[in-house]
């Protein structure tokens, strides 16, 4: 075993860090889905969509942020680990889908437009589908 290698581990593990993309996250999309209450027809229809979509989008935005908070403080302090790892899959898929949504909204060139013009909606995307696919799970 090299030096450098001994020393990888002897760090230590901080199980703790998914909290690092946890908390913006959720207040990303807290704060998004706050921004568009009230809900009004106006606002729909500036990004022409139905307002059906306008509510879902919106309150998914706010619930999916709760729901990474919560499903996070249910893997530490709750009896059934797993119903917090659901509640945070769910809720990844849902900004997962929300983003795609945002991203098919500004009709983009290409794929190589969005990954090099849109950065901050592929990062929400694939947060998103980091949180989906990942859940509580830390190791």
């Amino acid at each position: 075993m090299g030096y450098l290698e001994k020393i990888s581990n002897t760090l230590p593990e901080f199980q703790g860090s998914n909290w690092l993309l946890r908390i913006p996250f959720a207040i990303i999309f807290i704060q998004q889905g706050l921004s568009k209450l009230p809900l009004n027809v106006e606002d729909a229809e500036a990004f022409n969509l139905p307002m059906t979509v306008w509510f879902f989008v919106a309150y998914g935005e706010i619930f999916s942020g709760i729901g990474l908070i919560i499903g996070g403080l249910l893997r530490i302090k709750f009896l059934w680990p797993w119903i917090g790892d659901l509640i945070t899959r769910f809720s990844g898929v849902v900004i997962a889908g929300i983003m795609t949504g945002v991203i098919l909204i500004l009709e983009p060139p290409s794929i190589q437009y969005v990954l090099l013009h849109d950065s901050f909606h592929v990062i929400l995307y694939v947060g998103g589908l980091f949180f989906a696919l990942r859940g509580n799970r830390v190791k």
